[in-house]
């Protein structure tokens, strides 16, 4: 086999595998975002709640950043112990977000 069919045969297939690698990892990223989201929610809503003696927020921040996600928005209603979070990461094709909501049954 000649070097130029090799080379050839290489370039096809990393064309091939390399966006079937980027987007595996970017799905991969997708979940993780998703249950850092909803940890996160889950935690300062136990922090609003009494149940884990901290600020919510901070909570739910420290949460994000253990699934090396950052946490980009976080509403606390204290009438009803309802927290709602956003988180962000970034992959190589940019940036995604995942949301969540925790709190009492019936908030």
């Amino acid at each position: 086999m000649s070097a130029p069919v090799l080379v050839v045969g290489a370039v096809a297939v990393l064309s091939l595998t390399l966006p079937l690698v980027v987007a595996t990892s970017a799905l991969e990223l997708q979940q993780r975002a998703g249950g850092a989201a909803d940890a996160a929610a889950l935690a300062a809503a136990d922090a609003s709640g009494g149940w884990i003696d901290a600020e919510p927020c901070a909570l739910a921040a420290r949460v994000a950043e253990s699934f090396r996600v950052r946490l980009t928005h976080c509403e606390v209603d204290p009438e009803s112990g309802t927290v709602r979070v956003v988180v962000r990461a970034a992959t190589v094709l940019g940036e995604l977000e995942a949301r969540a909501r925790a709190g009492p049954p019936g908030g």
